[in-house]
């Protein structure tokens, strides 16, 4: 659940599919904007390619009207990375026939390909990336024999020391029963209730989410300005839809007409700072059906609900080089439909799977893949505010 990331480019394409490597981790797939970076390179033996490599997406077709194609740059750079990837030659050129391109013409970018450098220099940094996966995937299978792996734990009265020792430190979801047990929030929220004190203020929200895929990614250009009556009316005449989401980006509850609703927030643990609760809550509203991606976040967060009911589906960090990350914190994998075809490492991922109930909190661990689907109408608030360090570099930015 995205509380305040907001990722530092867009990407060019939707992320596409490669293959898988049997018992060894898939590589992951480079952008199209990722084609003119130079690998870093190490002095370490290559390793043999994935078993069963998949082809991954092709580019878009060339837009000259031609019986015979050119290989242009991109195709080049799909040759390159299926080439790394462990592709057969002749999958390969099926391909680039069933585009209409020339085939000699790859056949002989291919017969030259492995002195380029450049190419020599991805080998290098394909082989780093999977020893380091190995790695994690291997702590990862530790862990996941404990038979009560994919169990979350659903706790009440947890104490600060057992809270950080435990759930932090030990980098574990949890679900607290009685954080907000005392909140008015919880008596006083509901959409009705909503519309009567705020119905006649404008707030933002992001729509037409159905008619656009990557709709997490692009959740800057759906932001659409909406009278909150008219939104909370169509939230509830909808059905179960994805189409239209107020959401932690749309921060709501930094608008001083808006924060009278953090009045309704009791006592908080005692570990969460008090202090910070008003620049780090956010509030979420909308119809069953909201979804949100798989993706993890930069920071730690917990998520209250209040109305309604949210299904939480987790991935741990360790499991990350069998989600197919080609792009920021985000992953193409949905575990509610997964696409063995185009994603067939994330078969082997352990999934765990909870119900967050009304008055019920889920803690979110630092880096924790998750998606998260809405089972009812859902209002609920996030917050970052714990009293621990909870500020973290996933961009490179102090390196």
């Amino acid at each position: 659940m995205r509380a305040h990331h907001k990722p530092h480019r867009q990407p060019p394409a939707k992320p596409a599919a490669h293959g898988g490597g049997g018992a060894d981790i898939a590589i992951a797939e480079r952008s199209p904007a990722d084609a003119g970076r130079t690998p870093i390179a190490d002095d370490a033996a290559p390793l043999a390619p994935p078993s069963r490599p998949v082809l991954s997406a092709c580019p878009p077709p060339l837009d000259e009207p031609q019986l015979i194609k050119p290989l242009d740059d991109n195709w080049r750079q799909w040759l390159a990375e299926n080439a790394l990837l462990g592709n057969s030659q002749e999958s390969m050129l099926a391909k680039i026939r069933q585009a209409g391109i020339d085939p000699a013409q790859a056949t002989g970018y291919l017969s030259i390909i492995g002195r380029d450098p450049l190419f020599r220099a991805g080998e290098k940094m394909r082989d780093r990336y999977t020893r380091f996966g190995r790695a994690m995937l291997n702590v990862q299978a530790v862990r996941e024999s404990d038979p009560h792996y994919t169990h979350v734990e659903k706790r009440s009265r947890v104490s600060r020391d057992e809270f950080i020792e435990r759930y932090v430190r030990g980098c574990r979801p949890v679900v607290l029963t009685e954080l907000a047990r005392d909140w008015p929030a919880l008596q006083r929220w509901s959409f009705a209730e909503f519309r009567r004190r705020y119905g006649h203020l404008t707030v933002q929200v992001q729509s037409g989410r159905d008619a656009d895929t990557d709709y997490e990614v692009n959740k800057v250009r759906l932001r659409r300005d909406t009278p909150f009556a008219a939104f909370l009316d169509r939230v509830a005449a909808s059905g179960v839809t994805n189409d239209e989401y107020l959401t932690a980006s749309n921060e709501i509850l930094r608008r001083p007409e808006f924060m009278s609703l953090l009045d309704d927030i009791g006592a908080l643990p005692d570990f969460c700072n008090r202090a910070a609760m008003s620049r780090s809550a956010s509030l979420w509203v909308g119809p069953a059906g909201t979804r949100t991606p798989l993706h993890h976040d930069t920071l730690m967060l917990l998520h209250t609900q209040v109305v309604g009911r949210k299904r939480w589906r987790f991935v741990s960090p360790l499991s990350g080089p069998r989600v197919y990350n080609d792009f920021d914190v985000y992953s193409p994998v949905d575990f509610d439909q997964l696409d063995l075809a185009r994603f067939p490492e994330a078969a082997k991922v352990k999934v765990l799977d909870v119900v967050v109930e009304p008055g019920e909190t889920i803690f979110l661990p630092l880096a924790w893949w998750h998606q998260v689907s809405s089972l009812d109408r859902c209002i609920s608030l996030s917050f970052t505010n714990l009293d621990v360090p909870n500020e973290f570099d996933f961009h490179g930015n102090r390196m």
